[in-house]
């Protein structure tokens, strides 16, 4: 008998989570196809976490440079030419979106370059008109950034549009105080513009412990940025010269030469026609999941930055992998939320996993905190006064740490072995009892006191 559905899986949205669940559900025997409006690969990939990181290794070479001549070298007085990172970084993302094209070609997936709109629990309707349908429809279609309405709101630009300025501006205002707001801060900052970042409040990285953000901000504070907080939008209004002046609460107005807001983003659901089928959305637009993935649709299912549970690539990829072990594989799998690393990848960076202090405090009522303050030994004969701050969170009664938080060279690098020994609930007596890698940075895991 005929199978009555085109496909057994069609999956909405071919970035990081989409091109999992499709390849893998692919591998176990379905019938699979993806649509994507845009390009393969999705966000991470194509306007986010892999162009921006190229982008943070391109801006280190500024500081890179200049503390080769304490190391001896003889290095002239060199200048950046955007333009060449520029395009070097956009040919990455080409070979990428070709790679991840082959992956889903390879494993029999078909790929339908239409944005799609669900029209039952079963289908969906392309944008030239044809229906599709499916025993099983994915939605994996990600987030976009939000921009605050106010008058001259269309002046700014978002994080997606970074990637493709025709030159790097003298004067930038950044608004928003997350991980996107202080990595591209640190970006601008590095090539040699003037940065100033606003936020609404007076906290920035909102969710890091608040020793560890403190550094982050006298370090950048010292570099050079500006902050404003307490500060929202009135007005942008374009100048004759091609600038912009930003009016705001509490502070001057501010003549820049870009705006960029990186003021959240929230998941793509509007338009996409999800109501049709009986699935519920939270007030954020997220769709509403179970541990399966499995939406109040039965045979819609939802993974990534479109749940709004955790916004982090691996995750997604985790979740796509659940789903279709779950489905198609015979293999019941949930994903494991708690001790999930992250990093923010400012100058310098921030790595965390587990609890923060206040988190743990709270919590658990007796914990023990230990750090280590120290700087780096290349910052030492670079004669640069920047510090290290490492800090470990542990359980007052049995010693197991509960969270690790770090700032300083590399912390993202490191933090990713160490948090394998936070997932296997290692105590401090355990970091103790190793002998320490010296001389490294890492090695004040083991000595913190």
């Amino acid at each position: 008998m005929p199978d009555i559905y085109d496909y057994d899986l069609l999956t909405i949205g071919a970035g990081s989570g989409g091109v999992r669940a499709s390849r893998v559900a692919a591998a176990h025997g379905a019938r699979v196809a993806v649509a994507e409006e845009h390009r393969v690969g999705g966000t991470c990939v194509i306007r986010g976490c892999v162009p921006k990181k190229l982008l943070i290794y391109g801006a280190h070479f500024a500081e890179d440079l200049k503390d080769a001549r304490r190391f001896g070298w003889n290095v002239p007085e060199c200048a950046f030419h955007w333009p060449t990172l520029r395009d070097n970084v956009l040919a990455d993302v080409d070979r990428l979106n070709a790679a991840y094209t082959t992956t889903l070609e390879n494993h029999g997936v078909a790929i339908i370059h239409e944005r799609v709109t669900v029209t039952g629990p079963n289908s969906v309707k392309l944008a030239s008109g044809r229906e599709v349908t499916a025993r099983t429809i994915l939605v994996a279609v990600g987030a976009h950034p939000v921009v605050p309405d106010f008058p001259g709101r269309e002046h700014g630009i978002t994080s997606n549009e970074a990637f493709h300025l025709p030159e790097i501006p003298k004067r930038v205002l950044i608004a928003g105080a997350g991980y996107i707001a202080n990595e591209f801060a640190g970006i601008f900052n590095e090539f040699g513009a003037a940065v100033t970042l606003m936020n609404r409040s007076d906290v920035i990285l909102r969710g890091y412990d608040a020793q560890i953000r403190d550094r982050l901000l006298t370090i950048s504070m010292t570099k050079g940025i500006d902050f404003r907080f307490n500060a929202r939008f009135e007005a942008v209004e374009k100048n004759a010269d091609g600038s912009f002046t930003v009016s705001m609460t509490n502070h001057d107005p501010l003549t820049v030469d870009l705006v960029m807001f990186a003021t959240g983003r929230a998941p793509n659901t509007r338009g996409l026609g999800l109501e049709t089928a009986g699935v519920e959305l939270d007030a954020n637009g997220a769709v509403r999941v179970g541990a399966d993935n499995r939406s109040t649709c039965e045979s819609i299912y939802a993974i990534g930055d479109v749940t709004n549970r955790i916004q982090l690539t691996p995750i997604a990829i985790r979740e796509g992998q659940a789903f279709a072990d779950t489905v198609f594989g015979g293999k019941p799998t949930v994903v494991d939320y708690t001790n999930v690393p992250a990093a923010v990848f400012s100058h310098p960076p921030i790595a965390a996993v587990g609890m923060t202090e206040g988190e743990a405090r709270n919590a658990l009522g007796s914990v023990k905190v230990y750090t280590s303050d120290f700087r780096p030994m290349k910052n030492v004969l670079a004669g640069r006064n920047e510090r290290a701050l490492y800090k470990m969170i542990c359980e007052g009664e049995t010693g197991r740490i509960v969270g690790l938080h770090m700032i300083g060279p590399d912390s993202p690098e490191i933090l990713q072995a160490a948090a394998v020994a936070i997932k296997a609930r290692l105590t401090k007596d355990d970091f103790d009892a190793t002998v320490a890698l010296h001389p490294t940075m890492a090695e004040e895991l083991v000595l913190m006191r």
